[in-house]
């Protein structure tokens, strides 16, 4: 019971079965994800939904990978949604700032999504780091970080684009 339920957060509902690149079926899964948390209850719900699923996804990536040469199996992909979530973090929080619908704010999605697969696969500096740790936290944190790095470059893009930095 416990590994199957380990195994549906892990997976997040099997999306991490995907085939091929169930990172980017992860990261995509979690777009219509944040989208649906912001609709039930805002940004304070978004805010409060990723350490939640971070809790979760290093219960499960523990349960997952115990007694395991692999310490980051594929099909773990609910570090690829908390990563995401935090990549989003300027888009939602500049929607309710602006008090525009999020989806308004497209292209700081398709930002966030294609900086947080960028920085995931490439893995730079702290990343990479926290990859080679071999261990549930390690699973996390490393998308944790691509997802910091992500948002700062969506943020910063954004910035850009509505000429703040001019």
């Amino acid at each position: 019971m416990k590994r199957t339920l380990a195994r549906l957060i892990g997976t997040v509902f099997h999306v991490g079965d995907l085939r091929p690149a169930p990172g980017t079926w992860g990261s995509l899964a979690a777009l219509p994800l944040f989208w649906l948390i912001w609709v039930v209850g805002g940004a304070w719900l978004c805010l409060l939904a990723i350490p939640v699923a971070f809790a979760k996804g290093y219960w499960a990536a523990g349960v997952l990978t115990a007694g395991s040469a692999d310490h980051d199996p594929s099909e773990i992909v609910i570090d690829e949604v908390v990563g995401q979530w935090i990549a989003l973090l300027p888009v939602i929080l500049g929607a309710a700032h602006a008090g525009v619908p999020v989806l308004a704010l497209w292209p700081g999605w398709v930002a966030a999504f294609v900086l947080f697969r960028l920085f995931d696969i490439w893995k730079p500096g702290p990343v990479g780091w926290a990859d080679r740790r071999g261990n549930a936290l390690g699973v996390m944190l490393d998308d944790v970080i691509a997802g910091v790095l992500a948002a700062v470059g969506t943020a910063a893009l954004a910035a850009l684009f509505h000429g703040a930095l001019l």
